[in-house]
């Protein structure tokens, strides 16, 4: 019997396990078979080279597993990786301490998760951000698309220039889906109100566009930010991590010339309170509540397969508040913005990506 568990976090919604049903009891059937008697005392998470406070995915991941510990009795320990030799090692030792659930973050992981789950069938693995194959490991993804085309329809309602910019940390799914997302809800901007807000850094035909190459120095984030700037842009969604911070770094130093939108977490809680007056809004994923879901569920003695997706109808993706700069986005847009929220719940709307979950 899967575990059930609250949303306190965007919505008061089913919680969701693939498209928000709850995984399968355990059964001698494929992706639900019946793991050995265990108990299972402790959960490890292992970062990716990104370290524990990214202020995005490991940060968010780690939440959810003390919620874990402090909600299912569950101790929760945690190896932080800080460059990319650190990752499989990590990997290994999380599986050597005896723990019946490992948890790890990123694509940069897949290949030591998939590895180790192969040769470890009685652990419960999950991974966030990234589809690994294999009977015993659950992917925790997001449509992050959903909730960017909200982004670039508000973002594209407030530019004064009539310019908005993304760029990503590298050409991954998980980011560039955030990118076609964006681009979506421009275009749909730009359709409803007969404007042409164009768009720097990404093209979705193509699928390619502007990377860092790096989610950790913040250095090259205010540098490319500067270069859209100079641009016109004046509102920018970085995908990138840490890098991103250096959106805000720039657009202070250019006398908040553009304002930004966050990913993953809602940065007005994560970010210095420094950059709050810039933050548009943030597209957030649903990361805690998922590993706490995946964590409870192995608690119930089941080893599954069975991914965990979040979306905008149950809950695992949004967009956040607007907060200070609640006053820059008319009535008029909020108006559409719910509507434009139920046209994707319901199918109306969707959003088409090659990095689609």
């Amino acid at each position: 019997m899967s575990r059930t568990l609250a949303l306190p976090a965007l919505a008061a919604l089913a919680l969701f396990a693939g498209c928000a049903a709850p995984p399968p009891a355990a059964t001698s059937e494929p992706g639900g078979t019946a793991a050995p008697e265990q108990t299972l005392e402790c959960a490890q998470m292992v970062t990716n080279s990104g370290g524990l406070n990214d202020r995005s995915f490991n940060e968010t991941s780690w939440a959810g597993m003390e919620r874990a510990q402090e909600e299912l009795g569950v101790e929760a320990n945690v190896l932080v990786s800080t460059s990319e030799s650190d990752l499989a090692p990590n990997v290994q030792a999380a599986v050597d301490t005896g723990c019946g659930f490992v948890l790890t973050v990123g694509f940069e992981l897949a290949a030591a998760t998939e590895e180790q789950a192969a040769a470890n069938p009685d652990v419960q693995f999950a991974i966030v951000d990234e589809i690994v194959e294999g009977p015993n490991v659950r992917s925790i993804v997001f449509d992050t698309a959903q909730a960017a085309f909200l982004a670039g329809y508000t973002a594209a309602s407030v530019s004064e220039s009539g310019i908005v910019a993304t760029f990503g940390g590298g050409n991954q799914p998980p980011v560039t889906l955030f990118m076609d997302g964006f681009a979506a809800g421009i275009d749909a901007f730009n359709e409803a109100k007969g404007t042409d807000v164009q768009l720097l850094g990404w093209d979705p035909e193509t699928q390619d566009g502007t990377f860092t190459g790096d989610f950790e120095n913040v250095q090259l984030g205010q540098t490319q930010t500067q270069a859209f700037i100079a641009q016109g842009a004046d509102v920018i969604l970085p995908v990138a991590g840490q890098v991103g911070e250096g959106s805000f770094r720039a657009s202070l130093d250019a006398g908040g010339t553009a304002l930004v939108i966050w990913v993953d977490n809602d940065g007005y809680d994560t970010l210095p309170a420094e950059f709050r007056p810039l933050l548009l809004t943030s597209v957030l994923k649903n990361t805690e509540d998922a590993v706490v879901t995946a964590v409870g569920d192995a608690l119930d003695g089941t080893i599954s397969d069975e991914p965990l997706i979040g979306t905008l109808e149950n809950g695992g993706v949004d967009i956040a508040p607007f907060h200070d700069l609640e006053a820059r986005v008319s009535d008029e847009t909020k108006a559409e913005l719910d509507a434009l929220r139920q046209q994707l719940i319901d199918g109306e709307i969707t959003v088409d990506s090659p990095s689609s979950p």
